[in-house]
């Protein structure tokens, strides 16, 4: 055979492959979503602070916004605000306590928020009920002090969030890297029959999350580095219509300054996600915001594809929520 005509063979299966990728991943062939998109609240409706040159370890609280509501995250009144203003998942924080119990709370120490001292796990939740929660939280470098006073017994358990909030779904933090944090998460689950009427949903560090998904294989749950290696296996072979193992039963990360490598984005890669019994997550990237990069302002919604039915990120649930309803 020719070398011209050997050239023009494999032009042609090479065209034929890119043709057949294309058609296997284009988004206009799947089906639309349906629905409105899922409102994951951050914290529940609470007090945003500057992040600007913001350190990993430094207390927010020193550096939150003037007040524009009277709301402390991770607080039962918190998480009703959030619900009413349209939140259909609210993210919270936890810790195991001395006694066995768990506390909804964010911080691994006392020291910035509250009027207490030390590690929040190595107290007791009958010592934590006692803490003023918005004891350190100021705007104005200390002159005033808004929320002190008006803190205490703010701290719930997950068994009073739970049960004061039957059918709605919280995504739970896991602060440590403990594995054994895990085993004792499911204990205390299945001690108290928790959650009830919904999915279990968590993330955190890499070895919790991984104990997990063996104890309950059925939860979404997610870790930086699942995260990460879910977005790097669909990068290298999504293209084949393969949905990695890392992928599934879990929430994927979707940050919109990757759209160009989400196969199928947004309505083929949609349905993989929902086949795979995962929930993908909008994130706006853009700002290079650290860590998950909520929404704060309806502006901040443009990157979102018409009819996305995903979830998203939401810093200020009390904004997005009824701008969104209103869009309804």
């Amino acid at each position: 055979m020719k070398r011209s005509a050997i050239i023009k063979i494999s032009a042609l299966l090479t065209l034929f492959g890119l043709g057949a990728i294309y058609l296997l991943n284009a988004s206009w062939l799947a089906p639309p979503p349906q629905g409105q998109p899922i409102l994951i609240s951050h914290r529940g409706v609470y007090q945003t602070y500057n992040r600007d040159n913001l350190g990993r370890d430094d207390c927010t609280a020193v550096h939150i916004y003037p007040p524009e509501h009277r709301y402390l995250e991770n607080t039962i009144p918190s998480m009703e605000a959030a619900f009413s203003h349209g939140a259909d998942i609210v993210e919270i924080d936890i810790h195991p306590t001395t006694d066995g119990d768990f506390a909804v709370f964010h911080d691994w120490t006392l020291d910035c928020r509250t009027n207490g001292k030390g590690v929040t796990r190595e107290q007791s939740i009958e010592d934590l009920k006692k803490l003023d929660i918005g004891y350190g939280y100021t705007f104005d470098g200390g002159k005033t002090f808004p929320f002190r006073g008006q803190g205490v017994g703010l701290l719930p358990t997950l068994k009073e969030v739970s049960l004061h909030f039957p059918g709605k779904q919280f995504l739970i933090n896991i602060k440590s890297n403990n594995p054994t944090e895990a085993d004792r998460l499911d204990n205390y689950l299945r001690q108290h029959q928790l959650p009830i009427n919904s999915r279990l949903m968590v993330y955190g560090g890499d070895r919790p999350i991984k104990r997990i998904r063996q104890l309950r294989p059925s939860a979404l749950a997610f870790s930086k580095t699942s995260a990460k290696q879910c977005a790097l296996r669909y990068l290298l072979f999504g293209w084949s219509g393969y949905f990695p193992e890392a992928c599934r039963n879990s929430i994927v990360i979707a940050p919109n300054t990757w759209r160009w490598a989400l196969w199928g984005w947004p309505n083929r890669y949609s349905e993989r996600v929902a086949k795979a019994n995962s929930l993908v997550m909008a994130v706006d990237n853009k700002n290079g915001k650290r860590g998950l990069p909520g929404i704060y302002t309806p502006e901040e919604l443009s990157f979102l594809p018409k009819g996305y039915s995903g979830a998203i990120w939401i810093e200020k649930i009390e904004v997005i929520g009824p701008y969104l309803q209103g869009k309804q």
